[in-house]
């Protein structure tokens, strides 16, 4: 199995990158804020898993580690394949967190791929996979001193105005902290978009 990549990186379309190794290209999918953190043509190493079926062969890489780790537990949820798993690891943990300790499918409805009996069954697999191994999703605190904190509902607003859910969370991630509604929120989004 290929366990990672050390190449020069060449952006496709969102969520899919070639990593030049020696000569060699190899096409991966990665979540959409790794995406967006790669340089076009610069040097960068991706953690790699592989999905091997009769018909395919894909790769999936990952900025570290943990995002590799949380990918290859999603995709042993049943009804989850690997573009919704990672689609999930494009999502901050500490919200994949906050919907697993709060049994709040609802908090990942607008991940696509996630309906409703999709998200409710999720929250109890990652509540599970807490239990297992409380670190997967990182720490609470580490999270919280990064003040991070989200508006379910202008992740909602933007995406039912189409856009992503991982992009509409990193817009709002970086935001200015003294917006304090919603509707602020949604509108300085909709300006950096």
């Amino acid at each position: 199995m290929i366990a990672h990549l050390r190449g020069t990186v060449h952006k496709l379309h969102p969520s899919e990158v070639t990593v030049d190794v020696q000569g060699v290209g190899y096409r991966v999918a990665v979540p959409i804020d790794v995406w967006e953190k790669l340089d076009e043509a610069a040097p960068a190493m991706l953690w790699i898993s592989s999905y091997i079926r009769e018909d395919r062969f894909d790769l999936y890489g990952f900025a570290d580690r943990a995002g590799q780790r949380l990918f290859e537990e999603l995709i042993k949820i049943s009804g989850i394949g690997p573009k919704t798993a990672l689609e999930l690891c494009a999502v901050p943990r500490s919200l994949l967190r906050e919907a697993a300790e709060r049994q709040d499918g609802s908090i990942l409805k607008n991940v696509k791929g996630i309906g409703r009996k999709t998200g409710e069954k999720l929250v109890l697999e990652l509540r599970a996979l807490l239990e297992k191994d409380p670190m997967i999703l990182g720490t609470p605190a580490a999270e919280e001193s990064r003040g991070a904190s989200y508006d379910g509902d202008a992740i909602a607003a933007l995406t039912s105005l189409g856009y992503d859910s991982p992009t509409a969370i990193q817009t709002l991630r970086n935001l200015p902290s003294e917006l304090k509604t919603t509707e602020e929120r949604v509108a300085a989004a909709l300006r950096s978009l």
